[in-house]
This record gives structure tokens, C-alpha cells and sequence, in this order.
């Protein structure tokens, strides 16, 4: 009997024995990867280590954005007492109470398990948490980074910000966020049964996200965000813009915008968004007699258009069916070419374009790089819009003449400026100088002028500067060149232009070597003062002037020579407006379809009388009316006084007007002096004392000048000077 019951507790023992040995083989052979992972889910806490952003630095190393270390609270709404939080937390915070318990109770109720209450706490604020954690579970502590801008507002529409999450919603820090965001890191926690840490087991370690080198210069940024916010409450204008380029390499020196806003401030609901908008890069406009750049690059590449070509100007007033365009200040007739773009003449840029022709003139505006976007690595770039051929109207080609028809932004006309002051080159605009230590290639620029058109464009756009609409963008010891813009702002609601206007100047120096290209923009501007001249010029003037010096672009003019003012004292030549589709009370009658995309719709008729459209006749290639005089040709830039005919009419009046005697010979003008064998610190006493601009190069004494000694001296014209040893 006794036996058997050991018998049967050893059988029970050996069965139980077998079960447990079965469990183990189970728990630590079979399932043990299963039951490790469950075990580490329950002791274990999985940290991510959120990675510093990268640094953002301008061209000279300075920073403008950088991520700080910062310290958060963050509780799990679902687990707490909502009244006690909002207390507790609201004291030590120094929260309003009301507002975090609506925080806490809106959380909870969306079953989200993570909310922060509090971001860059004090360290009064953090000690306070450090002693409460101890005693309740419940409140937990981050370490994390800030992100901040030491400059506040400058450069903001480049930098652009970023969220709650570090996670960038605008700028360079949306364009290049996965490069600036780095790679997190992981710490494995090991906690007790409350889940308070005991031990870190595992650590990953964050990796930083890349450091940027902007093109941008801080000084240049500066200066150009002061000038257009200067300008832009002078003119009560709406919006403005300014660009600074190199025109070898395509760096973007300045980006400003204005209005601004500072990226240190989260963006708040409901905020207006125009503040954050890249005017520069974002918002096109119609450019306006900025744009007779390129209907005058593209005649001297695709006609016999040269800077002494007669060009009729029609009196200021040319006629296509029902619309009628006019140049804003007192009408021409004949005149040299360049002096017709100095002066802005509308119906002189109309005739180059009538004999450019619509082919060539959509070709070259594409050449240029309007209608399509440059590649920058920002968000929200326009293209502005380039209209295909197919949709051009009858009187397309004449509004695209000058400037109108067309929409560009403020970097697309930068880009444009360069080919001129690079001769004849496109250059890809570039923002980004280096990604941590590997600097960016340079792309290869694309010739799209011929070298000796580019510079003949070159001095065209001198003559602007010295005696036409831009004598206010004139730089003290520098030559420049450029070119002003005012276009009417067109009302898509009520189909005609307004008296609002885009007042734009796009400009370089020095003339012999361009190390730098301005371009300066102001949207919805009024009055006569708002025009390009007024507004734009003298931003160009003060921005240019800095960014010279920032670059110690040696002078290459004497400072000491007197200022000179406008041509005749007459105010009219700061007026470069397109006065066009308005009738004498001041509405439009351009016909146009009811979709505003197809004003440009067909192309131009070829059937327009040749006294309306200038072609050809009398000898001239661009063709002045039968009953105008024949001109002598002048040569370069010349005020309009040295092409006056008889009665103060320009080369002649209309025929319908009696010409008066012939006036007795006026005595001969100035002549060039004679510089030669003189050494240079007296050439320029001398070119001093009689208000003459020199243009000297080398060093020693003069040996060649020009012009020559004895020619005319023209108002405004410059002597060039050579010295040797």
C-alpha cells in the first residue's frame, strides 16, 4: 500500500516536473525572442533624442538661424485629475488657469494621450518641476532645441520658419528642411514598476542636421530691407522689393521684402499672410519700360537697330484701331535710338518691337528666363507668365514692347540685368554658397546675346543714367547704367488699367566690369511720384553704393565731380510711364475677351499703314512719317536739345505747321580739352574745375584720349583717359 502511493507521488512528481521543464524549454528556447520583447515593452521606455538643426550662416560665416537648447513639460491628459492639473501646473507656470484647463480638457476628450503644456521654461519653472516629479507621476520633462533668428526680421522671406516641431513651413527652412532636420537618436530607458527611469541601456546618438552657407551678406541684407521700407512708406506704396546679384556668378547678395514679419513669432490663426510673402520671388507684376531691355537687345541681335538710328517717335502718340498709345511726357518725332530709350519713349520701344517682330521677341523673352522659375530652393516660386505666341492679340507685340502683357518678379528681372552686365550671359541665380564644409558648384551660365550687343546695351542703358529717366540713380564715384519702369496696374474685374502703379530700376556698376546688379521693385504706388524714377532710383542708388563698398570695387570716377542735374531742369525725364488703352476721361477701351488670359490672343497684323507703324520709309529703318524732315545722325547718348528742329519741334515740326525763318548759326559748343602728356592728378583738376566727367585708366600721364582733343563736347558725355608710365 505504501508502495503505491510513492509510486503515485512519484508520478505526479515526474509529471509535474516534466510540465515545468516543458514551460521552461518553452519560455527561454521556443518563444524566447516573444517573451524578451514583451518583457522590454513593459521595463523598458524608448526615448527619441530629437537632433539640433542645422546652422544657417550668410556668406561670411555670420549666423542668422540656429537651434538653442530649450526645456519642455508634457503630461498625458488621460491619466490626470483635469482640475488639479490646470491648478498645479497654472501656479507653477505662471499659466492662466481657465486657458490650460480648456487645454487639458479639449486634449483628453480627443483621447490624446501626449500634450505639452509648456515650451522654454525658466529655470525657476524647471526647478519647480524637478521637485514636483518626485512625488507625482504624472508631469514629465524633455530636453529639446529652439530654433531662433539673432536677427530677428532680417532676411526673414530667405530664412522662412519653422513649426512646433521643428519642422520648417516656409523659406530655405521648408526648401531644405530634410537636410537642416538631421537624423534623431534613441535612448533605451530602464524603469521600476511605476515607470521611473532607473538606467539608460541603449543610446543612439543624434546626428545634426547640416549646416547651410547662404550667398546671402548681412551687411547688404540690412541695407536693402532699410531702403525698401523707407521707400515703400514714402510712396505710400503697397508692397516692394529688392535684389542684389553678381553678374559673373549669380550669388544673391540681398533678398529683401517688405512688408516683413519675425520668424521668432509662431504664426498665429487668422494672421494676415501677406507679411510672410517673398515679394522678391513670389509675386509677379507687370515690369513695365524696365522691360525695353530686352525689345532693345533683341533688335540689335535680329535687325540693323545700333544706338544712332533714327527712331520715330510719332510725336508721342502712335494709333492701333481703336487704342491709342502715348508716351508720358511731351512726344519726340525723330530721334537717335538711344536716345529714345533714355528718354523711355513708348512708341520708340513700338517700333523696335514692330520690327523685331512677334517671333523673335517671344524668343528672346524666354531667352531671358522670364516665364520660368529659376530654381531657387524655396517654396512658392513664380513663374510669372510669358504668353505662347498663339494667344497674342493685334496689339500684343506692342504692349510687350513696353513692358506690358507680361508678368516677371524682382529676381527674374535681377537675372535679366546680369545678362547685360555680364555681357550677354545667363546666369542661374544661386542661393546656397556651401552644405557644411562641400561647396556648390556653380552653373555654367548660357551665352543668349552676342558679347558686342550686350555691351552696346550696356552703354545704352548708361545713357539712362546720365541723361534720361534715371539721373537719380547716379553713384558717387562709380559709372552705372540701368533702366526705370512704371506700369499701370491692371483691374482683371474691371478690365482696365488703374492709376496705381508698379515703379520699378534695374541697374549695375561699375560700367567697365559690373560686379553687382540691383534691381529694386514698388507695387501699387500713386501719383507722379510713384513712378521709377522717383521711387525705384534712389533705393538703387543708396543699395548699389553699399554693395560696392562691401565688395571694395576699386572707383572708377573722381568723386569731386559736381552733381549734374536733369536735362534742362525738366522733370518730365523722371516720367517714364505707358500711358496706354485710356481715353480722355480716364477709361480703358482696349478691347479684350472676357477671359483675361487671352488678351494676348493672335498674332500682329501685317497690314497696319506704314506712317502708323514706322517701316521703312525715307530711308530710316524703323521709318518716320513722310512729312518728317530726314535726320542727321547723332551718336551716343545725347539730350533731346541736340536733335531740335525748327519751332522746338525734335528734327522738324508737322507738316501741317509753318516752319519760321531759319534761325541765324549759333556759335559752336564746347570742345573736348586737350589731356595728353598731363599726369593724372592734374586731368582731374582740370576735369574738375570745368564740371567734366573722366573716366581714367592706368596710371601715369595721359597718353590717349576719347574723344579726341577738339571734338564736341555733348552734356553728360564722359572722357576716357589712358595713362602710362
Amino acid at each position: 500500500m505504501v508502495e503505491r502511493r510513492l509510486t503515485c507521488l512519484a508520478a505526479i512528481v515526474l509529471l509535474w516536473g516534466a510540465a515545468i521543464l516543458k514551460n521552461l524549454i518553452s519560455l527561454q528556447i521556443l518563444h524566447h525572442r516573444e517573451y524578451a520583447a514583451k518583457a522590454r515593452s513593459i521595463q523598458e521606455v524608448v526615448v527619441e533624442i530629437p537632433a539640433p538643426r542645422g546652422t544657417i550662416f550668410d556668406r561670411d560665416g555670420r549666423p542668422l538661424a540656429m537651434s538653442l537648447a530649450s526645456r519642455s513639460v508634457f503630461i498625458n491628459p488621460m491619466k490626470v485629475n483635469v482640475g488639479v492639473a490646470s491648478d498645479l501646473l497654472g501656479y507653477l507656470l505662471h499659466m492662466d488657469r481657465a486657458d490650460l484647463f480648456l487645454k487639458i480638457k479639449q486634449a483628453a476628450d480627443a483621447h490624446r494621450g501626449y500634450l505639452i503644456v509648456k515650451r522654454q521654461l525658466s529655470s525657476e519653472e524647471y526647478d519647480n518641476l524637478l521637485n514636483l516629479k518626485s512625488r507625482i507621476e504624472w508631469v514629465s520633462l524633455s530636453h529639446e532645441s529652439q530654433r531662433h533668428y539673432p536677427n530677428g526680421t532680417l532676411a526673414a522671406h530667405v530664412l522662412g520658419s519653422v513649426d512646433f516641431e521643428e519642422k520648417g513651413n516656409a523659406g530655405i527652412e521648408k526648401g531644405l528642411d530634410k537636410e537642416l532636420r538631421g537624423t534623431p537618436g534613441i535612448i533605451r530607458l530602464l524603469t521600476d514598476v511605476h515607470r521611473r527611469g532607473i538606467a539608460p541601456q541603449t543610446t543612439i546618438p543624434a546626428k545634426p542636421g547640416t549646416s547651410l552657407t547662404l550667398t546671402i551678406d548681412e551687411r547688404l541684407q540690412f541695407v536693402a530691407e532699410r531702403e525698401i521700407a523707407i521707400a515703400v512708406a514714402n510712396a505710400n506704396a503697397i508692397s516692394g522689393s529688392v535684389v542684389v546679384m553678381k553678374p559673373d556668378t549669380g550669388d544673391i547678395l540681398a533678398m529683401a521684402s517688405y512688408p516683413t514679419f519675425d520668424p521668432n513669432i509662431p504664426v498665429e490663426r487668422g494672421e494676415d499672410p501677406k507679411p510672410r510673402m517673398n515679394h522678391a520671388f513670389s509675386v509677379p507684376f507687370e515690369p513695365g519700360s524696365v522691360f525695353k531691355v530686352v525689345t532693345y537687345s533683341a533688335g540689335f541681335e535680329t535687325t540693323n537697330l545700333r544706338p544712332e538710328t533714327p527712331i520715330n517717335c510719332n510725336g508721342g502718340k502712335l494709333t492701333f484701331g481703336i487704342r491709342t498709345i502715348h508716351d508720358s511726357h511731351a512726344g519726340m518725332w525723330v530721334v537717335p535710338a538711344a536716345i529714345a530709350f533714355a528718354k523711355s519713349s513708348n512708341i520708340g520701344a513700338i517700333q523696335v518691337g514692330l520690327k523685331v517682330g512677334p517671333v523673335n521677341m517671344h524668343d528672346y523673352m524666354l531667352r531671358f528666363g522670364f516665364g520660368q522659375r529659376t530654381g531657387l530652393p524655396l517654396p512658392g516660386e513664380s513663374p510669372g507668365k510669358v504668353y505662347r505666341l498663339e494667344r497674342w492679340g493685334k496689339t500684343s507685340l506692342a504692349s510687350v514692347s513696353m513692358g506690358q502683357e507680361v508678368s516677371v518678379s524682382t529676381l527674374q528681372l535681377a537675372q535679366a540685368g546680369c545678362v547685360i552686365a555680364s555681357g550677354g550671359m545667363l546666369v542661374k541665380p544661386r542661393l546656397l554658397l556651401k552644405r557644411g564644409d562641400r561647396a556648390e558648384p556653380v552653373v555654367a551660365p548660357v551665352r543668349i546675346l552676342k558679347a558686342e550687343n550686350a555691351i552696346t546695351m550696356r552703354q545704352m542703358m548708361e545713357g539712362v543714367v546720365l541723361v534720361g529717366s534715371g539721373t537719380r540713380a547716379r553713384l558717387a564715384g562709380y559709372s552705372s547704367g540701368g533702366k526705370t519702369g512704371s506700369a499701370q496696374i491692371y483691374d482683371y474685374a474691371s478690365k482696365h488699367y488703374t492709376h496705381t502703379y508698379n515703379g520699378s530700376f534695374m541697374g549695375f556698376a561699375p560700367m567697365a566690369n559690373p560686379q553687382v546688379v540691383v534691381v529694386v521693385t514698388l507695387n501699387g504706388t500713386h501719383g507722379e511720384n510713384g513712378f521709377g524714377g522717383h521711387t525705384a532710383a534712389p533705393v538703387f542708388k543708396i543699395v548699389a553704393g553699399e554693395a560696392l563698398r562691401v565688395l571694395d570695387v576699386p572707383k572708377d570716377l573722381p568723386e569731386n565731380v559736381p552733381e549734374r542735374t536733369l536735362i534742362a531742369g525738366n522733370p518730365e525725364d523722371l516720367n517714364d510711364l505707358a500711358i496706354a488703352d485710356l481715353d480722355a476721361s480716364g477709361h480703358n477701351i482696349l478691347e479684350e475677351p472676357d477671359d483675361a488670359e487671352t488678351v494676348v490672343g493672335q498674332a500682329l497684323p501685317t497690314n497696319i499703314p506704314a506712317a502708323r507703324t514706322g517701316v521703312g520709309q525715307a530711308g530710316y529703318p524703323l521709318g518716320p512719317p513722310a512729312n518728317v524732315p530726314a535726320a542727321r545722325p547723332v551718336y551716343g547718348p545725347q539730350p533731346v536739345q541736340a536733335v531740335v528742329g525748327q519751332a522746338g519741334y525734335p528734327l522738324g515740326p508737322p507738316a501741317n505747321v509753318a516752319a519760321p525763318p531759319p534761325a541765324p548759326p549759333k556759335p559752336q559748343g564746347p570742345r573736348v580739352p586737350n589731356f595728353r602728356g598731363m599726369t593724372m592728378r592734374a586731368v582731374l583738376a582740370e576735369a574738375a574745375a570745368k564740371g567734366l566727367s573722366i573716366l581714367p585708366d592706368g596710371s601715369g600721364v595721359a597718353r590717349v584720349q576719347s574723344p579726341p582733343p577738339g571734338a564736341p563736347l555733348h552734356q553728360g558725355e564722359r572722357i576716357r583717359v589712358q595713362f602710362v608710365q
